[in-house]
């Protein structure tokens, strides 16, 4: 049992990906494995996906805290909105879905949050004790706040009202390639968006990630902040080792407990 791992699984738009994760390093123990997922992404269509990534690992994991992602706000266990899965999600009890199906304790958080986490105890915010805010520029724009170490969950900053209308709609990721901007084009609107989270929140490091954070080096130079703003480094793995780093912190916090 003591040498039983955490377990990451990030639930994406278009995959579901997994993989048990170390602790000590912050990376993966074994490759992760990926799965399509469901054309019909229903929460139980999901969860079968999710028991099916566990599986591959059970002699890995042996009981110990399993982490699962979802792109959307979650309390208490249950999802409350839906980004870019079914709708059906709405006010769905995922973790208690996914402890029946699964028969073991499991962790559900916020996409963001996850790697807001990751970041902190492995990349690019290690040694941050301020106030961080991780942003991820992709479909729209999520967010994580953690302030001297903890996470203040689903804060939602992507969808701050910014000149009459959400944010994330005229400065994700997805609106750069869907309008065809350059990188010039686009980092006014970046600039702007920034600016006034930095105006709101007086972070002490602002962490860029999402798949647009591989070219950083194309807009974050255009940028002029007063707030130190660097890319994340742990980019596609940063959802599932911050998965497993929350479930871990959980099952320490509140015992460990298997059903």
């Amino acid at each position: 049992m003591s040498t039983a791992l955490p377990l990451g699984i990030d639930v994406g738009g278009s995959g579901i990906k997994g993989a048990p994760v170390d602790l000590d390093k912050g990376e993966f123990a074994q490759e992760r494995v990926r799965i399509d997922t469901p054309t019909e992404s229903t929460p139980e269509a999901v969860c079968e996906i999710i028991a099916r990534i566990v599986e591959q690992f059970d002699e890995v994991h042996d009981g110990s805290p399993i982490g699962v992602t979802v792109p959307g706000v979650v309390q208490h266990g249950v999802v409350k909105t839906a980004a870019n899965i079914d709708k059906s999600w709405i006010n769905c009890e995922i973790e208690k879905l996914l402890e029946d199906r699964l028969q073991h304790d499991v962790v559900v958080v916020n996409d963001a949050d996850a790697a807001g986490v990751a970041e902190l105890a492995y990349g690019a915010a290690k040694g941050q004790d301020g106030l961080v805010i991780m942003t991820t520029l992709g479909t729209g724009i999520g967010t994580a706040v953690i302030n001297r170490g903890v996470l203040v969950p689903n804060s939602e900053l992507g969808h701050l009202e910014i000149d009459g209308v959400d944010a994330e709609t005229v400065a994700a990721s997805s609106i750069k390639t869907a309008e065809g901007l350059s990188y010039a084009e686009w980092a006014p609107r970046l600039q702007r968006y920034y600016r006034h989270l930095e105006d709101l929140m007086w972070p002490d490091l602002i962490v860029v990630g999402g798949g647009v954070s591989k070219k950083s080096d194309k807009f974050l130079p255009l940028l002029d902040l007063r707030t130190p703003i660097v890319p994340a480094v742990l980019r596609n793995a940063a959802g599932i080792i911050g998965a497993a780093v929350l479930a871990n912190g959980h099952q320490q916090e509140h015992g460990r407990h298997t059903s």
